[in-house]
C-alpha cells in the first residue's frame, strides 16, 4: 500500500490520508484489510479510531484508491454520520461494541410504546 497524501486536519482532530493499493493477483481487499493496512501507514494509531472512505477499486484493475480518516479520540468521531459507524461496527473492539447495545436496547423501549393514550 502506497500513502499518496497526508494531511493534518487540527480542527477536526483527526489525520486525512490518501490511500493506493496495487493488490496483484488477489480479489478486491476487504475494509478491514484495508484498516489494518492504514495502521501500518501511520504508527501509533489505534484500528478503533480508523474510518475508511471513498475505497474504489478500477474496473479491470487491481488499484484500490481511497481516503482513510485517522482519529485522535472517540469523541472527535461523533463528526462522522451514522451510517458510517454502522459500517465499521464489526472491526471495532469490545469496548466500542459494549456501547451499541445500550443504544439498541433504548430504542426497543420507545417501540414497546403503542402511542394509544394521548
Amino acid at each position: 500500500m502506497e500513502r499518496t497524501s497526508r494531511k493534518e486536519n487540527k480542527l477536526l482532530n483527526r489525520v486525512e490520508i490518501g490511500f493506493q493499493w496495487k493488490h496483484d493477483g488477489k480479489s478486491t481487499p476487504s475494509r478491514k484489510e484495508v484498516m489494518d493496512l492504514v495502521a501500518t501507514l501511520e504508527p501509533g494509531c489505534k484500528t478503533d479510531l480508523i474510518v475508511v472512505k471513498d475505497c474504489k477499486t478500477r474496473f479491470g484493475q487491481p488499484l484500490t484508491t481511497g481516503m482513510a480518516f485517522i482519529y485522535g479520540d472517540e469523541e472527535s468521531m461523533k463528526v462522522e454520520p451514522e451510517y458510517i459507524h454502522k459500517r465499521h461496527e464489526p472491526f471495532r473492539s469490545t469496548s466500542a461494541k459494549e456501547d451499541t447495545p445500550t443504544e439498541s436496547n433504548e430504542s426497543d423501549d420507545s417501540s414497546n410504546d403503542d402511542g394509544g393514550e394521548q
